[in-house]
């Protein structure tokens, strides 16, 4: 592969430099910029896992078995004890991980099936071709550009270049779908709330419509009592002396009620309103008056609607019970 330095061609201690930079030769292999350990012979040695990951393969060692050999993949702890290396603290490095070498690398990108590994597969091959051709292969000299912080640049191979730009494609594109689906869902929440909301509001209307129903009906029983007495106009009774609580208590123990503590309770609650018109009170509301459990409450007042003390018309718009004197 060619290669350029700054350096007099004779200099013992020219630094190397490479055509191709290593990090934007992986990145055009895999898609990635991938985990390096690059040794004091100069190899570069990767995570396989990383490399595995990025190419597609489920299965890491099987991978390793079939495209690559022993010379070119081994464990962290192999590769770097040929030069009395620690591991590298940090970034999960650990003695086992299976590293893999450059070679090792490009053997296991020949060997991957996704579409965006076609163009640096096609670039080998036509390395490869001209080599057998011509007996080398070179890229063409490119001119040394200074960077602003004294480095130096080389041209890129345009076939690793075109594979640059379609990782990127690809990247962009993915963000716009998970931007599209991020939108819609936002938009499927507000939908779901939305339903909610109209179904309270549906449960209010029937119990509106109930309550309205349960007053025509009254209504009707009303218009219906004087057909009653075939046309003959009943009598006007003398209006009846209002009652108090106490006496509707003692009515209702006229009607063989059995008013023992809890009920009297109830009822002793219920009357004052009773003689109002109705009671709309809930049964929670009921209990914290009156100090009874809840279910004690509930058993009570069906005791009343039993026994004919009271009846129930229908419900209140916050869902309480409408109770009336019969």
């Amino acid at each position: 592969m060619y290669e350029q330095n700054n350096m007099p061609p004779n200099s013992a201690t020219a630094p190397r430099q490479d055509a191709i930079d290593i990090n934007d030769f992986v990145f055009a292999a895999t898609g990635a910029r991938l985990r390096r350990l690059t040794l004091p012979d100069g190899s570069h040695w990767f995570p396989a896992v990383d490399v595995c990951k990025q190419l597609g393969y489920v299965h890491t060692g099987s991978a390793l078995r079939d495209i690559a050999d022993k010379a070119n993949f081994g464990s962290a702890e192999s590769v770097l004890g040929r030069h009395t290396l620690s591991i590298p603290a940090g970034r999960e490095w650990r003695r086992d991980m299976n590293l893999v070498s450059l070679e090792g690398l490009i053997r296991l990108v020949n060997g991957c099936t996704k579409p965006e590994s076609q163009p640096f597969k096609s670039w080998v091959a036509t390395v490869i071709e001209t080599i057998q051709r011509t007996g080398s292969y070179s890229l063409e000299p490119a001119p040394v550009q200074p960077t602003p912080d004294g480095a130096t640049a080389y041209v890129m191979p345009q076939q690793i270049a075109d594979a640059i730009v379609r990782l990127e494609e690809r990247n962009i594109r993915a963000d716009e779908l998970l931007l599209a689906f991020q939108e819609e869902r936002g938009e499927l929440l507000r939908q779901i709330s939305d339903s909610q909301h109209a179904m309270v509001e549906t449960q209010r209307q029937i119990c509106r419509s109930q309550n309205v129903m349960a007053e025509a009906l009254q209504q009707i029983a009303e218009a219906l009592k004087p057909a009653h007495g075939h046309g003959r106009p009943r009598p006007t009774a003398a209006p009846e002396p209002e009652l108090t609580p106490q006496q509707l208590l003692a009515t209702w123990k006229a009607k063989n009620l059995v008013v023992t503590g809890d009920v009297h309770a109830v009822a002793a609650y219920l009357a004052p309103a009773l003689l109002r018109g109705g009671a709309r009170y809930p049964l929670e509301e009921i209990a914290t008056r009156t100090g009874l459990p809840q279910e004690r409450v509930h058993d009570c007042v069906r005791m009343l609607l039993r026994r004919g003390c009271v009846r129930q018309t229908g419900c209140a718009p916050d869902g309480a019970p409408i109770y009336v004197l019969p």
